[in-house]
């Protein structure tokens, strides 16, 4: 009799509803990979080199196509708006009105809150000459990645816990217009222009942490060596800090890339795209801490070739693992 009702007892212990204890002990920040998969990657990078976007020139009907796309998935990961909108419009030098597209994940901290801004531009050629260039992975693969990091890091706070820092996160329209979204973001920084969703104070850029920029990084055309394909480069200040923890976080979760923190060895090319041609020298010359991320220009660049069939899903999930587990030690 005694050993039925003990096995009646495990019994009832193994369908009981798990308590919240268990439930936590089973959170980690792997969970966010387990909403990250290849297949969605290359839908979303179909989606803004499709036709429909007409190469996503700024100002035409496929950029406010585009720029409509990504504020639904801004919508889809419970992201706040700033204001009631999630446009932010802007004269270019060229004359047409572009359209930069922001959504906030808020931190927990109170007093002193801090920011990190995460960006990808969306803009691309569009069509010349009757020629579509669709910029898949110039950079439909950033705003892709952008996304995801944004659904990823969104999910944790959901089931886990909030962040201390708040996160934004911009689309930049106007990177081939003299890259004018992201100056006009960091020109709402310096004036204070830009207020925080939840407390409606002024964000200044004394008040951002760091900029991560990520521009073209769904290829593996263009590797840092001829022994091993998977790659990404980052780039940063000389004296960053933030390069080591990328390392150990590779080798801690067992990605296994090959990290450069030049452009391919070259100093001259190394400043080119981290100091003068990049989205990230707006915030530069604002004196805020940027980041560069991408996986190097390709022969496809700026080309009709520059399609879907040539990201590599794989490859472009585990640089977004990476970056996501690497922006987790400053959030």
């Amino acid at each position: 009799m005694a050993k039925k009702i003990f096995a009646l007892l495990l019994l009832l212990s193994l369908l009981s509803p798990i308590s919240s204890a268990q439930r936590r002990a089973r959170i980690s920040p792997r969970n966010a990979e387990n909403i990250l998969t290849e297949q969605d990657l290359y839908l979303d990078v179909q989606f803004l080199s499709d036709t429909l976007c007409q190469g996503r020139r700024t100002g035409t009907p496929g950029s406010q196509f585009a720029a409509m796309w990504i504020a639904g998935q801004f919508d889809a990961a419970g992201l706040k708006t700033f204001g009631n909108s999630r446009f932010q419009s802007f004269r270019t030098p060229a004359g047409p009105t572009g359209h930069n597209v922001l959504g906030f994940l808020p931190g927990t901290a109170v007093q002193g809150k801090r920011y990190i801004v995460i960006g990808a531009h969306f803009d691309h050629q569009g069509i010349l000459g009757g020629a579509l260039y669709p910029g898949a992975d110039s950079n439909a693969s950033g705003v892709v990645a952008m996304i995801q990091l944004a659904r990823m890091l969104s999910y944790m706070t959901e089931i886990d816990r909030p962040f201390a820092k708040s996160v934004i996160f911009v689309a930049f329209d106007g990177k081939s217009s003299n890259m004018s979204g992201s100056t006009n973001l960091v020109g709402r920084l310096l004036e204070g222009s830009l207020r925080d969703p939840v407390t409606g104070a002024p964000i200044t850029a004394k008040d951002v942490d760091l900029m991560v920029n990520i521009d073209q990084i769904g290829c593996d055309l263009a590797p840092l060596s001829h022994v091993w394909k998977e790659y990404i480069i980052m780039l940063s200040d000389e004296k960053s800090q933030r390069r080591v923890p990328l390392t150990s976080v590779d080798l801690e979760y067992r990605i296994g890339l090959d990290i450069g923190f030049t452009y391919y060895d070259s100093k001259d090319f190394t400043r080119l795209f981290f100091r003068k041609v990049c989205d990230q020298k707006a915030f530069l010359d604002a004196g805020i801490e940027s980041v560069l991320f991408t996986s190097g220009i390709t022969m496809n660049n700026n080309k009709t070739q520059d399609t879907v069939d040539t990201i590599n899903t794989s490859l472009l999930r585990k640089r977004i693992i990476l970056i996501y587990y690497w922006l987790r030690r400053y959030l």
